[in-house]
């Protein structure tokens, strides 16, 4: 996958909430509806031009049996990503607006060029005018 892009959910509402982005070489998925066989909850969209790869749960099933070496690579893929929701969860509940600002800088290095401010806000669990002044909080130091 080369690009960027992000999954999200729309609440009652209509606001939207960024729930991942996924850039270069990156798994993006609603894995909840996977492998629970349910209907999708998010929204994977692209968010700049993108090459993906595309599959379905019973085509994955098909790879595995065909490359069972893969299957152990998509199991380390999926415990990678359920560590990284927890310390998603954890940062939200623990960390200032300012440290989860520049946390993201650190996972998304260039990507705040190529993504509208309020895709990073709704990530960031803020507004727009909050991360206006996180930023010009963070331009002081």
């Amino acid at each position: 996958m080369s690009g960027s892009l992000r999954s999200f959910c729309i609440d009652k509402e209509g606001k939207e909430h960024t729930l991942q982005f996924a850039i270069k070489d990156w798994w993006i998925s609603d894995f909840i509806a996977i492998y629970n066989s349910e209907p999708a909850a998010l929204t994977v969209e692209s968010i700049t031009d993108s090459t993906i790869v595309e599959f379905n749960f019973q085509k994955l099933n098909e790879i595995y049996d065909q490359f069972p070496e893969f299957e152990l690579f998509q199991r380390k893929n999926l415990e990678r990503h359920v560590v990284g929701l927890n310390k998603r969860i954890l940062n939200q509940l623990q960390l200032t607006a300012l440290e989860r600002y520049r946390l993201f800088l650190e996972q998304y290095p260039d990507i705040e060029q190529s993504i509208p401010n309020y895709h990073i806000a709704s990530y960031l669990g803020m507004t727009q005018q909050s991360l206006s002044r996180v930023r010009a909080d963070m331009a002081k130091n």
